[in-house]
């Protein structure tokens, strides 16, 4: 049907309306205005005529109930009448002016006798209709709290039903479930029991669970999912996704992936999406699913000779630091097997200002930096990447720390403790002197070969060299 042709029919169904409500005015007011019609309704004709009049009267109020509702409260709150308040209406308006007519025609029948007489009916119509009416009066409840509203989606029940809310009837609310099931369940039930409700005018979360192997890296399985599901089909993006470790378990790190939906009733093919986008991040990640496995690791010790690929690394990452040049081969591969590496996620705190230290730090692989305070808050001083050393005051003289170190991204570290250094101290007494010497002219800063700076080097040089001696109890 053309837009026309809707047009054109509602002005006909308007047109008849008006035409009915005219005549049942006309009646009304022809009716109770003259008192002289009242042999009118003597004889058995009064039967026909009440029926006329009360099929006049419900068509009236259908209308009347048409303009109040289905455009008058429309216009004001934006969306359709609830069915039961507008029955209520119905039931209600007709039966007073039912009576009212009843009353004319019939005016020798004493109404109030007739009910008074039958209230013995009256209880036990209520005992027959407990239930009914039960339903009844919860439904009045319901729409009086409005804890819910059509196209809202709420699980209910003993069972559990979910489902979208297409209807509030006097006796039962109607769930349309995902299986395109209807469940009715009735008033006085949904009365009693907890209502979980998902707002359609709400953004409502959602939660979706996975496992990856210990190895893997958690700042790039964050960055790697957030960024999968960050743009996916009903996911809303005015609230950016979570990705956090909900658990650590037994055989994988257990994640949980936080989203909002602009519309709540398609989260099942939404969690669907957001599994396959998170597969194929991974999987193009490198990033491996964890499941249930025991691994057995037989270590092999290599022969004193040998270096392994990693090892290798920490070698020459160390004998790039200039603060070891003073260090021969041998020392250097030896200060290499006794470091410790660390991982630390962005964000973290590395060291802290003012707490007692031994050990140094070398960037091994990402950046960090060097925070002071400054009036309560920190200041950044400086940006550290890889090669880059910090700490080695704590290390060789046991100078508490002076600075906040901060992870900038996930960044892999080398520490350098004070048990490896006094090892190689004890075999080789002048490298003290050496490294003393080394840390002078880099706190100096010095790039001339004047005898003035040579003069002052030798002399911080001396002061370190007798701090050095003293900290490490070297003779």
């Amino acid at each position: 049907m053309t837009a026309n042709s809707r047009k054109n029919t509602n002005v006909l169904l308007y047109l008849a309306s008006t035409a009915v409500v005219g005549a049942a005015t006309f009646s009304f007011l022809k009716f109770f205005g003259k008192p002289e019609t009242t042999h009118y309704f003597e004889g058995w004709w009064r039967i026909p005529w009440l029926i006329l009049l009360s099929l006049l009267v419900y068509t009236s109020i259908r209308v009347l109930n048409a303009l109040l509702f289905d455009f008058l409260f429309r216009l004001r709150r934006g969306y359709e009448a609830p069915s039961l308040v507008r029955n209520i209406f119905t039931l209600v308006a007709f039966t007073i002016v039912f009576v009212l007519i009843f009353n004319k025609v019939y005016s020798e029948v004493n109404l109030g006798a007739l009910f008074t007489t039958s209230a013995i009916f009256g209880v036990i119509i209520g005992l027959a209709l407990q239930d009914t009416l039960g339903n009844f009066f919860a439904g009045i409840s319901l729409h009086a709290d409005r804890p819910f509203q059509v196209g809202d989606v709420i699980v209910v029940g003993p069972q559990r039903h979910t489902g979208v809310v297409e209807g509030i009837t006097w006796r039962a609310v109607k769930i349309r479930t995902f299986q395109n099931h209807i469940v009715l369940v009735s008033n006085s039930m949904a009365a009693k029991e907890s209502i979980e409700v998902c707002p359609r005018e709400n953004l409502n979360a959602r939660i979706v669970f996975f496992g990856t192997l210990y190895s893997d890296s958690p700042a790039k399985t964050i960055h790697v999912v957030r960024e999968a599901i960050r743009e996916a089909d009903n996911v809303s993006q005015k609230i950016t996704p979570i990705v956090r470790i909900r658990d650590l378990g037994e055989s994988s790190v257990d994640w949980e992936v936080k989203y909002w939906l602009q519309d709540y009733a398609k989260y099942n093919d939404t969690d669907a999406l957001v599994r396959q986008l998170i597969w194929y991040a991974l999987r193009r990640a490198n990033i491996t699913f964890a499941f249930p496995t025991r691994t057995l690791h037989v270590e092999r010790r290599p022969p004193e000779s040998k270096v392994t690929g990693p090892q290798k690394e920490i070698i020459e990452r160390l004998s790039a630091v200039d603060i070891f040049a003073p260090l021969s081969v041998e020392e250097t591969e030896k200060l290499a097997s006794a470091a410790s590496r660390h991982v630390f996620a962005p964000g973290e705190l590395v060291i802290r200002a003012g707490d007692q230290g031994s050990s140094m730090f070398v960037v091994h692989n990402g950046r960090v930096q060097v925070q002071v305070s400054d009036g309560g808050k920190p200041r950044t001083v400086a940006v550290l990447g890889e090669g880059a050393f910090f700490g080695e005051m704590a290390l060789f003289t046991g100078e508490p720390r002076t600075a906040n170190v901060v992870a900038i991204e996930e960044t892999e570290v080398l520490e350098i403790g004070h048990a490896a250094m006094k090892h190689l101290f004890e075999t080789d007494p002048d490298l003290a002197e050496a490294i003393s010497w080394t840390i002078a002219e880099r706190r100096a800063g010095l790039q001339a070969t004047s005898q003035q700076a040579t003069q002052a080097t030798q002399a911080e040089s001396a002061g370190l060299l007798s701090s050095i001696k003293r900290f490490f109890g070297l003779r």
